[in-house]
């Protein structure tokens, strides 16, 4: 009757990562349980997803094609656009959210757009904006820009207004720091970078100040839910986000994250479901109101009990 913090299926958001072809369901080895499915089985895992009560899904993709400027992001027959579609058609209740961001379909990895051997910050924004009025015209009911470009929220705010879609929202990774933890990840969606890494557009796993500036600014640039990346190693972030922001905040609790416990729990070294759910309790107990998590599914099963 006391207990001061709650959690529901209600409060989580599944990954779920696109790709192309027919009958595909490829576990990914480094994320137990997790897959890369054609849209055929993303249908599939997004009626299982509905039904547990789970609210929304957000898509990632992984083209059958790639190149140095990501063509595959905006082309309205792309996989995630057509996962898109079909995820609307068969389940129109679910809540579609699409990542927006360019390493999935470089052929470099990077998250935007290479020139002299440095991510283009500026000539990436249109590409962004292009790769997310697509989804929102293939059905999406959100888009989430990832890429950590400065700019990119007012860019994509301005296409999706400019194409009539001014009602749909925008879900900033605002507060997305230069992880170890999203390693598995870039396995699921093949977009290890070829060369360097992404520290010159994601934060300082050190800094936390700079937080509260980064999601200031896609608040002030139109973004309606602002997100924290990775969850768990920045609890504090969250909570200062959550004191500071006023708006909507989400967390992503991320393929290491997961990974990790999901090693340990093989092992028998932990009660996997009493750690998962834990974890899942102190990012909404630090201030998330929806979590991103591949524990979705595990979680509102142990939740409806």
């Amino acid at each position: 009757m006391v207990r001061e913090t709650s959690i529901s299926p209600d409060n989580f958001i599944y990954p779920l990562f696109a790709t192309y072809g027919t009958g595909v369901r490829k576990e990914i080895s480094s994320m137990p349980g997790c897959y890369q499915e054609s849209v055929d089985e993303i249908v599939k895992n997004a009626k299982e997803v509905h039904s547990l009560g789970i609210p929304a899904i957000i898509l990632f993709g992984i083209p059958e094609h790639k190149d140095a400027a990501g063509s595959s992001a905006y082309d309205a027959n792309g996989v995630v656009q057509n996962a898109i579609k079909a995820v609307k058609d068969a389940v129109p209740d679910l809540y579609v959210i699409t990542d927006v961001c360019m390493c999935e379909y470089t052929d470099h990895g990077h998250c935007g757009l290479i020139e002299k051997g440095t991510v283009d910050n500026d000539k990436t924004l249109n590409l962004l904006a292009m790769e997310a009025l697509s989804h929102v015209k293939a059905g999406a009911d959100m888009v989430a820009p990832s890429d950590m470009m400065d700019g990119r929220v007012a860019a994509i705010r301005a296409a999706l207004d400019g194409g009539g879609f001014t009602d749909i929202p925008i879900m900033a990774y605002a507060a997305k720091y230069a992880s170890a933890f999203y390693g598995p990840f870039r396995e699921a969606a093949e977009s290890t970078p070829q060369f360097g890494d992404r520290r010159s557009y994601q934060m300082d796993p050190a800094n936390r100040r700079e937080a509260s500036k980064e999601v200031a600014l896609d608040i002030a640039e139109g973004a309606d839910i602002v997100m924290v990346k990775p969850a768990l190693s920045y609890l504090d972030i969250i909570s200062d986000i959550k004191a500071s922001s006023g708006v909507p905040l989400a967390a992503y609790n991320v393929s290491g994250e997961y990974s990790l416990v999901k090693a340990a729990g093989k092992m028998g070294w932990i009660d996997e479901s009493r750690v998962m759910m834990e974890i899942l309790l102190s990012i909404k107990r630090a201030g998330a109101d929806l979590i991103l998590t591949y524990f979705a599914k595990d979680a509102a099963k142990v939740l409806n009990g």
